[in-house]
Parts: structure tokens; C-alpha cells; sequence
């Protein structure tokens, strides 16, 4: 239930922000920028120093509230672990990794591994993966999702890479559940331009809603 219940919560964020940083206290501003722009999906990669560190003080932040922190660019089993124990709610590799993927599955965390062709993403349903990350997106193209959806109708997308506000809609019309942000999104950070970071959010958030919106009409 609780794997079950995590998923649910990433998914319904619309949008993911990968949040890079050099440091742990950027990271955390990073962080409150997507935020405060409506973004509630959080993917903090192991490349920020202590991301264990900040993954822990997320969630502790914003417990009780629609944010949900994941931790990125996991690469091993220690890592997946360390990340669970600080309280990730979700992990994401860019490749797959199959101890990741076994560590997940014993704490009940949603693993997103990145797949690029149909025999990877099949080898991450094989070991529980309900959601798999395209990527690199930008290279794959909305076409791949398609292509995935020939053998596995039921396959849950979430491309990552080449995701931005213009293209957003091309993602989901070809199936994505969910899309994952990067640069495009947190780009003004690099200038400490926070209040940049949440304008952008607030864009990707408002294209991410007319979206769902005509769905339902």
C-alpha cells in the first residue's frame, strides 16, 4: 500500500523539478523556488553534496503538504538506501540498476529507472518498476512513448530531458503520466535568481494545468 500510495502522489505532481545544486543550502533554495511556483514533485540528485542531508530536511519542511521529494541520479544500492532512510519517497537512476531496483522493492519506494529502448523498460517491469523515466527525452522523442506503448499498453512514462513549457503538451498527447524538469526549469538558479525559478515553475504549472484541463472537456 504504501509503494502503491507513493506512486499516486508523484504522479498527480504533473511535473517533476530535478533539482541540481552545488551546494546543500542552494539545493534547499532551489527547492523552495519550484515550490512556491506550485511545482510539488522534487527530484534531488545524489549530485548535491549531503543530498541525504537535504532530502531529510525537505521532507520534514514540507510534511503534510502535497510535496513529494525523490532522490535522482542514484547510481547504487547504498545510495538507494541512504536516500530511502532520509526519507525519499521515490527513486530515480538514469540507467537501470537491478540492486537498486531489489532495494526499492524491500522498503516498498517507487523506483523510476531511465530506459531508452523497449528491452529496458521491459527488464524494469520484470523487477516491479511502475513508472520508467525516457531518457534521455530529448533524444527518444514523444515517438519512443508510442513505441513503448506497441508491446506495453500498460507502461507508465515519465520523460526526462528536452521537457519544457512549449513541448509540454506534445509529452502528454503522446502519453506521459508525468514529465521531469531540469534546466529549462531551474536554469536561473545559476544566478542565484530564485524568484526566476519560480516564475518558470509557475509557467510549467499553469501549461501542465491548461493540459489537463482540455482533457477534460
Amino acid at each position: 500500500m504504501k509503494r502503491a500510495e507513493l506512486l499516486t502522489k508523484m504522479i498527480n505532481t504533473g511535473v517533476i523539478a530535478v533539482i541540481r545544486a552545488e551546494t546543500p543550502e542552494k539545493a534547499v533554495k532551489v527547492a523552495d523556488a519550484v515550490i512556491a511556483g506550485g511545482v510539488t514533485g522534487l527530484e534531488l540528485t545524489y549530485s548535491v553534496p549531503h543530498a541525504d542531508t537535504v532530502i531529510s530536511e525537505l521532507v520534514g519542511k514540507y510534511a503534510d503538504t502535497d510535496v513529494v521529494v525523490g532522490a535522482g541520479t542514484v547510481l547504487d544500492a547504498t545510495s538507494a538506501r541512504l536516500a530511502i532512510i532520509a526519507g525519499a519517497q521515490f527513486i530515480v537512476s538514469p540507467t537501470f540498476d537491478k540492486d537498486v531496483a531489489l532495494m526499492c522493492n524491500l522498503y516498498q519506494v517507487p523506483y523510476v529507472p531511465g530506459t531508452f529502448t523497449v528491452t529496458e523498460a521491459q527488464t524494469a517491469l520484470k523487477y516491479g518498476s511502475e513508472v520508467v523515466k525516457l531518457f534521455p527525452g530529448a533524444m527518444a522523442g514523444t515517438v519512443a512513448i508510442k513505441e513503448y506503448h506497441g508491446p506495453f499498453p500498460y507502461l507508465n512514462v515519465m520523460p526526462s530531458g528536452g521537457v519544457n513549457v512549449q513541448n509540454m503538451s506534445d509529452w502528454f498527447a503522446a502519453g506521459a503520466v508525468v514529465v521531469g524538469a531540469g534546466g529549462g526549469l531551474t536554469a536561473p538558479a545559476a544566478d542565484d535568481d530564485f524568484a526566476g525559478v519560480t516564475r518558470n515553475a509557475k509557467e510549467y504549472m499553469d501549461e501542465y494545468n491548461r493540459i489537463k484541463n482540455a482533457e477534460l472537456v
